[in-house]
């Protein structure tokens, strides 16, 4: 994650990035990629693309990017971009 902040400028920044790596917030959140798409790219277990607005422990809005068939998000994750965040909030 250090790395992965390094290389977007954001190192020591008031962002802190984190990781998941036994997916415990990922299934708490219930945002855990199940659908089975091609094996070769891992999807099973996987975080699904979203963005929380979250203010005092309280969650005021949850976004999520997915489709039918694009359980990543990845052909359109505007929904759960900065613009839509600040729109939402």
């Amino acid at each position: 994650m250090q790395a992965w902040a390094e290389d977007q400028g954001i190192a020591g920044s008031f962002v802190n990035m984190m990781g998941d790596p036994a997916a415990e917030l990922t299934k708490a959140l219930d945002v855990e990629m199940t659908h089975p798409g091609p094996p070769s790219v891992g999807i099973i277990g996987r975080c699904k693309r979203f963005a929380l607005h979250v203010v005092d422990g309280e969650v005021k809005y949850v976004a999520i990017s997915e489709g039918p068939d694009d359980p990543a998000g990845d052909d359109d994750p505007s929904a759960s971009l900065a613009p839509a965040l600040l729109e939402n909030i």
